[in-house]
Formats: C-alpha cells, sequence, structure tokens
C-alpha cells in the first residue's frame, strides 16, 4: 500500500468514521492507563526497607465511638512494636466514649488521650482534631487510622512504619470486610479501583491520594506545610487533600503487605453510602490541575469507549473489529485486576468488574450533580 492508498484508507467519509476514530483513540488511552500505569502495582515488589523501628504515634480521631473502640482499640494497643504510643483524640463525643478511653488508660499505659474543646468554630471538624492529635504526638514519625478500622496483623506498624532512605509518606490499603450482598460488592470494588489507581500513580511518580484508615507521614511535613490550612475551609479531605498537597515523586512510597492492611465495616445501607460518597466526591475538586487531567481522562476514555462500543455494535457491519478491540481492552483489564487483586485483596470481584465498572459510570455522575445541588455535608 503506497502514501496514497493509505492516506484513501484512513479518510473519513462519514460520521460514522469519526465515532470509530474516537472508538480507537479512546481504546489506546484506556490501554495506557492499563498497560504503563496499573502494571506497576499489578507486579510491584515491596522494596528493602528501614529496619530502624523507629518510635511511633498512632493517632485515631472518635466521634461517638464507644462500641467500635471497644472492638478495635485492644488491636492497636496491643502491637508488636519496641517503642509507640496510641493518641485518641475524643472529638466531643456524647456518647460512653470517654469513659471507654478512661477505662483502657487504666490497662495500657502507650494510651494518651486527648480531648477536643467544646468551641463552635471548629466543632465537627475532623482535621482540628487530628491537628491536636499531631501535636500532642511525642514522636516524629505518625500513623493515621480510624476508630472503625482494625489493623489486619499485630505487624500493622512494623510494616507501616518502614520507611524507604529519603522518604517520608506511605500510603496503604484500607480494607473493607467481606460480607454478603450487593452493596458490600459495591463498596468492595470502589475500593479496589481507588486503591489500584492511587497505589499505581504514587508507584508512577504522580502520588496524588491517600486513605485516613492507613495512612503516615512524619510529623515534619505536616508542620511544615501549616497542616491543613489551606483547605481548612474543606469538611473533608484530611487525608487525600493533605497529601496532595505534600506529596510529590520523590517522597512518597506504598506498603501492600496483606499484614499492613487496616479493615473496616462498610456501610450497611445505601442511604449512608450515598453520604459518604457525597463528601469523598467533594475533595476532587481540590486536586491539582494536573491530578484532575489524568484522573478526568481516565474515566472519560472510559465511558468513551464503553458508551460507544454499545452504540457501535448495532451500527457497524461487521463488527469484527470493533469487539476485537473490546475484547482485547477486557482481556488486558481482567489480567491486570487479577494481579492487583493478589496484591491487595478482592479476587472475589474479578469476575463481575465489567458490571461494577458500567454500574458507577452511571452512578457517579449523579453523585456530581447532587453535589452541585447539596455542597454541604459533615464529618460523622
Amino acid at each position: 500500500m503506497d502514501v496514497k492508498e493509505l492516506i484513501r484508507f484512513i479518510e473519513f467519509n462519514s460520521w460514522l468514521d469519526y465515532l470509530i476514530a474516537i472508538y480507537l483513540g479512546a481504546f489506546i488511552v484506556q490501554l495506557y492507563y492499563y498497560l504503563v500505569i496499573f502494571t506497576r502495582l499489578a507486579f510491584f515488589k515491596q522494596k528493602e526497607t528501614n529496619e530502624e523501628m523507629l518510635p511511633i504515634s498512632v493517632i485515631i480521631c472518635a466521634k461517638n465511638e464507644r462500641d467500635n473502640l471497644l472492638e478495635f482499640l485492644p488491636a492497636y494497643l496491643n502491637q508488636d512494636y519496641p517503642k509507640f504510643e496510641v493518641i485518641v483524640v475524643n472529638d466531643n463525643s456524647v456518647d460512653d466514649t470517654e469513659d471507654v478511653l478512661r477505662a483502657f488508660l487504666l490497662q495500657y499505659k502507650t494510651l494518651k488521650i486527648v480531648n477536643v474543646p467544646d468551641t463552635d468554630r471548629f466543632y465537627g471538624s475532623k482535621k482540628f482534631a487530628l491537628t491536636l492529635g499531631i501535636k500532642a504526638a511525642q514522636y516524629d514519625n505518625v500513623l493515621l487510622t480510624d476508630a472503625d478500622c482494625k489493623p489486619a496483623s499485630p505487624d500493622w506498624i512494623k510494616l507501616m512504619s518502614q520507611y524507604i532512605k529519603k522518604k517520608n509518606i506511605v500510603l496503604g490499603f484500607g480494607a473493607y470486610e467481606r460480607k454478603k450482598g450487593l452493596l458490600d460488592k459495591l463498596i468492595r470494588f470502589e475500593t479496589f479501583y481507588t486503591a489500584l489507581q492511587y497505589l499505581s500513580f504514587a508507584q508512577a511518580k504522580l502520588p496524588y491520594m491517600g486513605v485516613g484508615r492507613n495512612l503516615g507521614y512524619q510529623s515534619e511535613i505536616f508542620f511544615k506545610n501549616k497542616g491543613f490550612a489551606s483547605h481548612q475551609h474543606i469538611l473533608s479531605g484530611d487525608d487525600d487533600l493533605f497529601i496532595n498537597e505534600v506529596a510529590n515523586r520523590r517522597n512518597t512510597q506504598i506498603m501492600i503487605h496483606a499484614n499492613s492492611h487496616t479493615i473496616s465495616n462498610a456501610k450497611t445501607t445505601y442511604k449512608g453510602w450515598f453520604r459518604q460518597k457525597k463528601r469523598h466526591f467533594l475533595t476532587g475538586s481540590h486536586y491539582k490541575f494536573k491530578h484532575k487531567i489524568m484522573l478526568g481522562l481516565l474515566q472519560f476514555s472510559q465511558l468513551l469507549f464503553i458508551g460507544l462500543f454499545i452504540a457501535l455494535v448495532f451500527m457497524v457491519k461487521p463488527v469484527y473489529l470493533i469487539v476485537a478491540v473490546f475484547l482485547f481492552r477486557y482481556i488486558i483489564q481482567m489480567l491486570v485486576f487479577k494481579l492487583s487483586a493478589n496484591k491487595i485483596g478482592g479476587k472475589d470481584l474479578i469476575i463481575l468488574s465489567p458490571l461494577y465498572e458500567i454500574f458507577f459510570m452511571i452512578f457517579n455522575p449523579i453523585l456530581v450533580i447532587s453535589n452541585q445541588i447539596i455542597k454541604k455535608t459533615k464529618w460523622n
């Protein structure tokens, strides 16, 4: 085929040719994310880390968390680590949280209680509570988690505090307990897919977020960047917005060993989950521009690819090329998902992941629209 024939071959003679070209373009973008970015997690091998076992301050914010503290706090207080403290910040709880903490205080010398002062200015602000906890920390390295989480093992601190040389941020994985029901699968798939993104991008030297359920950093970086000052007015974002601000290609590492995970109980009602997701979506609009572009391109190319596949199957004859391209992307996706699930769990979700993917393609825009209508949510 000479040059003239090639030009004639790629000429666009109808609007259908343009749709096919867009479909193939979206396919190439999707391949880039899966083969260049997401394989960073799929084929990740943990590097040798600092074995010094430096003193650690674990910080947990608790607002009306009596039951969770009774169930999960002992797992933190009994970690297999030579020198650490557990700081629980009691954020104006109105249940028996304070009594429970005082009872634990009688048993464990490693526990420290910080009470948030009753002030209208910061009432209900988790960022203020966390700031008090970090300021009260005795040690320079802090580990953050939530009161409704439990560490996956007694080695959680040991693993999450192993800094590679010149790194001072550790991004961990916060899993959810596997239970029955569709809601549980949706929540765990979203958690898996989100982790695939932020852990892979961190490995690609583009860290953009972490999760407050399992996150470590050196307090120096917190105070140097004036804590949460730049986004104090935003109710959420104590984890992802802070990491979005301070993380860079040189100072961030990931830790995905199974014993380094934290495990939470997911929301049990669609209403509660919907409210939680709305709050999370509010923070995304405050990410750095380059991060919004890279995440937006991922979602937009996904929407174009699947949407155009459904349309072109009925419009193009023969459909061999359209179907072959779709199946190739699907196979690559399943391989990356499977290898990543071997690292962070979620193997039971893989087989139906295309259906979950389509669900979130429809559901997430609804959340965005909802947040435009009602912009104010509260941390519970």
